[in-house]
């Protein structure tokens, strides 16, 4: 859950930042956005790794 509100927390700056012509809080908020990106795709691989584990357990 803590993807989703880096995510939104970073679009508001960049688009704040970006109205206001605020190129630093524009760049924060990019930056909030690919963190919550990141931690999303970390939380998908844990998801496939052990889907896989609980699998090959199954099979023994």
């Amino acid at each position: 859950m803590g993807e989703w509100t880096d995510k939104l927390k970073g679009r508001v700056k960049e688009t704040v930042g970006t109205a206001t012509g605020d190129r630093e809080l524009e760049a924060e908020g990019k930056k909030d956005t690919l963190k919550g990106e990141v931690k999303e795709k970390l939380e998908d691989a844990k998801r496939v790794i052990k889907d896989a584990d609980d699998e090959v357990k199954g099979r023994r």
